[in-house]
């Protein structure tokens, strides 16, 4: 099973020949948050190229990832066109985020956390001040406005939490001995 607290950076990793502009895109963010936290000549005088290595990745990605997201490790976006992700959301180690994803404020104050390994479809809306818990899957176009659980999946619009064939099996365990 893939960490949900250790990122796995070879997902990040470039391949030569392989076109793949959402692992260059984070590679600029990656290397410009290198840099921020380092004082000195090359590094004042090398952010501003990183900067804009960051703008012409995100024009060519279609993606709105700002540089000074906070992101675990091992993100993958297979497909970044028209990910928006606000500056103050949490996104841990080793998730996937395809198409069309937009995680950021919504009627509730404050931003989404997501931790480690959750898969997000297509076309999905994270919005305001909620977590998604460790591996939880969300669904392709759900609109998630309340928290979702470890391990579990939500679909729909707005998202409601599918019971999962672990769950149904621990607590089918519970009847029989209980």
């Amino acid at each position: 099973m893939i960490s949900a607290t250790d990122p796995d950076w070879s997902r990040e990793k470039i391949i030569p020949g392989r076109y793949e502009p959402s692992k260059y895109l984070l590679a600029a963010i990656r290397s410009y948050q290198r840099l921020r936290s380092k004082s000195g000549l090359m590094a004042r005088v090398a952010r501003p190229f990183v900067v804009m290595k960051h703008r012409f990745w995100s024009a060519v990605t279609g993606a709105d990832v700002p540089i000074n997201s906070t992101i675990g490790g091992g993100l993958m976006m297979p497909h970044p066109n028209g990910i928006v992700i606000h500056p103050d959301a949490v996104i841990g180690p080793n998730c996937l985020i395809f198409q069309q994803v937009t995680i950021g404020e919504g009627l509730k104050p404050g931003l989404p956390v997501i931790d480690g390994h959750v898969d997000i479809g297509a076309g999905a809306k994270i919005i305001g001040s909620i977590r998604i818990g460790a591996h939880a899957r969300i669904g392709a176009n759900a609109v998630v406005l309340e928290d979702v659980p470890e391990n579990a999946t939500a679909v729909g619009i707005p998202a409601r939490v599918l019971k999962n064939k672990m769950t149904v099996a621990l607590f089918e365990k519970d009847i029989d001995h209980g």
